[in-house]
């Protein structure tokens, strides 16, 4: 369709219907349907598609403790209050190292990985390797049959998945638990301690909450409650 230089391109709400009009028109009417409609109205332009928002976590600054919203994307950042550096790098281990970890990352130990002489303060943890020295996880740690583990460690939430069993010969003290497989262990929480339908627990516990799940197994006492 041609339009003259001195209209513009308008197109009917209602119908859809394009035609020109008058520049300098106030309102026109549509030549198909017959409707009435504003032209300001019809040349407003589209509305811009909204700013994606980027997914985030919580973190705290190892240095002074301020809470920190970080893109889950990131791989460090920069402390808003002392301006000190925070690790946010994911590491996964295949091979023997010697070394110190702090980040909010995630730490991988595969099976032929070999972590020795550490002190780790992580994010997440997944153990399928060997261990000598200190780890915390500030929230999840995840252990595998395949395990070593020499030293301490301590974690928000401890898993042992479906299918694997894991052994410690001190009480556990930690945030909570979600005992999949099976665990020969006393432990000591004031989370909750969760044992699965397919879970296996040889110890005693102490914890603010106890949820077993029908079809686990549960072989110690328990001690419920705020102490």
């Amino acid at each position: 369709m041609a339009f003259k230089e001195d209209s513009v391109p308008v197109t009917c709400p209602k119908c859809g219907h394009a035609q020109p009009v008058p520049r300098t028109a106030y309102s026109g009417m549509c030549k198909k349907c017959g409707a009435h409609f504003r032209v300001a109205e019809t040349l407003k332009p589209a509305a811009k598609p909204a700013t994606p928002s980027f997914e985030t976590k919580r973190i705290i600054c190892f240095q002074c403790g301020t809470a920190l919203d970080v893109s889950v994307k990131a791989e460090s950042t920069i402390c808003k209050r002392c301006s000190s550096h925070v690790d946010l790098t994911d590491y996964q281990i295949t091979s023997t190292i010697s070394k110190n970890f702090r980040t909010h990352g995630r730490l991988v130990i595969e099976e032929k990985g070999y972590v020795l002489n550490t002190e780790a303060l992580i994010g997440d943890g997944v153990i399928k390797g060997k261990l000598i020295g200190k780890l915390v996880a500030r929230r999840t740690l995840e252990i595998h049959t395949s395990a070593r583990i020499t030293g301490t460690f301590t974690a928000e939430q401890l898993i042992v998945p479906a299918g694997n069993h894991f052994r410690w010969h001190d009480v556990l003290s930690i945030g909570g638990a979600e005992i999949g497989g099976e665990l020969a262990a006393d432990i000591k929480s004031e989370g909750t301690i969760r044992l699965k339908s397919t879970a296996r627990l040889f110890g005693n516990v102490q914890a603010g909450n106890f949820v077993v799940e029908s079809g686990a197994v549960f072989v110690g006492a328990a001690k419920i409650g705020k102490h």
